[in-house]
């Protein structure tokens, strides 16, 4: 009887559900599914943005400093191969020397896509922005194509080529005189030219700055022109800072600074007097010669003689020692000099 009633109010549970339609079978749940999950994926790839990545500024400065370092470096060492050449011949072509190694660090890293050893050294690489644009999916932000043949190509037209031309326009501006000419009126309006040229590049520069140093993107109006941007190369790395150099500089300083306060300090003869009990050559600088002055070592002009041992001296060598040192030593033979004597006279040494 029980097992009835059971079964009775099951099923009048199910015809009551199955009427009021709350419960779609399973199959319709899965169709519905199936419709909108190609919405919901292309609704969600649309919303995703990249994580955003702050590069630090210390570190892209940093390596624009250790290029420059590095193209200084390969100008010494290249500067002495022609050591033995003729005197001012690299300064004529000093321009030509920079550009050229400018594009051996082009050629050897940008365009092989490798970064410049500078760029290495700060854990960080050059990023086309152009085909980020076009990314729809992007994990990291830091991940991205490199720089593309056009890109590469026009940053060494614009580094290497542009650099030369201008450094070269500018000194054969100043050789000719540009400024200075009065009658020749072209040559007056192409040097106001060029330094109204200067003179708004430097301000976009001011400007490509005071930007970068906000949003920290494109160190150079090169790079903002290109689309180049600076990423990190690898996540994990962090930026070791050694200053183990830097303490080394600052104790040769210090050092350097104490010895320029103490030097004028100490008496000379003095000195040489308290060392001379240990050098090695005691007999022989005794018995040195006699015949000329042991302060300026040549021959004296007015010979005179220390009192009471009796080696010969330059009179203003000797005059000018006692003068300036009461208990004057003599040079020779470190007995307290009393007097000084010509043929005839007496001078002492008060």
């Amino acid at each position: 009887m029980h097992r009835e009633r059971q079964a009775a109010s099951s099923s009048s549970s199910t015809g009551e559900m199955s009427s009021s339609g709350l419960p779609p079978p399973p199959d319709a749940w899965l169709d519905t599914c199936h419709k909108l999950l190609p919405h919901w994926e292309s609704l969600s790839l649309s919303h995703q943005s990249s994580i955003p990545i702050s590069i630090s500024r210390v570190n892209q400065f940093d390596a624009a400093r250790l290029d420059i370092e590095m193209s200084a470096m390969l100008k010494e060492q290249l500067v002495k191969v022609f050591t033995l050449m003729k005197p001012g011949i690299l300064f004529q072509y000093e321009a030509e020397l920079d550009a050229f190694l400018e594009f051996l660090i082009w050629r050897f890293s940008i365009w092989v896509d490798k970064p410049t050893p500078g760029i290495a050294l700060m854990n960080l690489r050059y990023r086309n922005e152009h085909a980020m644009e076009s990314r729809e999916k992007v994990r990291t932000g830091l991940e991205g194509p490199g720089l593309t043949v056009a890109q590469k190509i026009w940053y060494c037209a614009a580094t290497v080529g542009g650099q030369y031309i201008w450094a070269r326009l500018q000194s054969f501006s100043a050789f000719r005189r540009w400024g200075d000419s009065e009658q020749r009126s072209l040559a007056r309006r192409a040097w106001i030219l060029i330094q109204r040229i200067e003179g708004i590049y430097r301000a976009a520069s001011f400007g490509n700055l005071l930007i970068f140093l906000c949003t920290g993107r494109y160190r150079n109006l090169i790079e903002r022109a290109l689309r180049a941007r600076l990423v990190y190369d690898s996540p994990n790395m962090n930026r070791a800072v050694s200053f183990e150099y830097m303490n080394r500089q600052l104790v040769w300083n210090e050092f350097s600074e104490m010895l320029l306060l103490l030097l004028p300090l100490l008496n000379s003869s003095s000195v040489r007097n308290l060392l001379r009990p240990f050098s090695k050559d005691k007999s022989s600088s005794s018995a040195g010669n006699d015949t000329t002055c042991p302060i300026c070592q040549a021959t004296p002009t007015i010979p005179f003689v220390a009192l009471p041992c009796e080696h010969r001296y330059c009179y203003y060598c000797l005059r000018t020692r006692c003068a300036a040192v009461t208990s004057f030593r003599c040079s020779r033979c470190s007995e307290p000099v009393v007097a000084m004597q010509r043929h005839s006279g007496v001078i002492r040494n008060e």
